[in-house]
């Protein structure tokens, strides 16, 4: 049996590696990278997430070409963006902050956009953009408090985790729900196989 094609997820991202693993496709190194994720000027969420992806795509192809033991590896980069009433949420770090992103969406739809790009061996690179809208109920006070509490939003995109406590906030959901969690599953299959990665054939290996 031909070994399969070593796989390199360039984020620190415990989500994205636990979506890769459920898809049975485990990375073989992680390759965190580190790009400035400021927003520029009028940036829209659609424009600012693809940018992203595609710059740590960048810069996890520079790291790579320096590590001999990863040469043909294929390689996946994301960023995931939720954007409110035409705001750009950020990755929340204080608590004030998370607070402001749970307000501003009580009761309201908003958007949460997956950029992904995957990367072949020979460099080739290819994109997907992923939008899906969720849509809070109305938030009480002992909803947003206890849920600060919780600790669960910090360092996510738009203040909260769908997969955890937040996810009792969710009254609908159109689209991909991986896609929330912060990597769209069947997208990134696709990307993998079209770059020529044997996703099928990583599950004959764990049978």
């Amino acid at each position: 049996m031909i070994p399969r094609p070593k796989l390199v997820l360039a984020s620190a991202s415990l989500r994205r590696h636990a979506l890769l693993e459920q898809m049975g496709c485990a990375p073989d190194a992680l390759l965190p990278t580190d790009i400035d994720e400021t927003p520029k000027r009028g940036e829209a969420a659609r424009t600012l997430v693809q940018r992203l992806a595609r710059g740590k795509m960048d810069a996890a192809l520079v790291t790579l070409a320096s590590r001999p033991d990863l040469e043909g590896a294929f390689t996946v980069t994301a960023d995931t963006v939720v954007a409110c009433t035409g705001r750009i949420l950020p990755k929340a770090e204080i608590a004030a902050e998370a607070e402001a992103c749970l307000r501003l969406m009580s009761g309201r739809t908003h958007h949460v956009m997956t950029a992904v790009a995957v990367a072949g061996p020979q460099g080739a690179i290819r994109t997907r953009l992923v939008e899906t809208r969720v849509r809070f109920k109305h938030l009480s006070l002992d909803d947003i408090n206890a849920y600060l509490e919780s600790g669960e939003w910090r360092g996510k995109a738009g203040g909260y985790a769908i997969q955890g406590l937040a996810g009792v906030f969710v009254l609908r959901l159109v689209g991909s729900y991986t896609n929330v969690v912060g990597l769209p599953l069947y997208e990134t299959a696709a990307l993998l196989e079209g770059s020529g990665f044997p996703i099928r054939g990583t599950w004959r290996e764990t049978l």
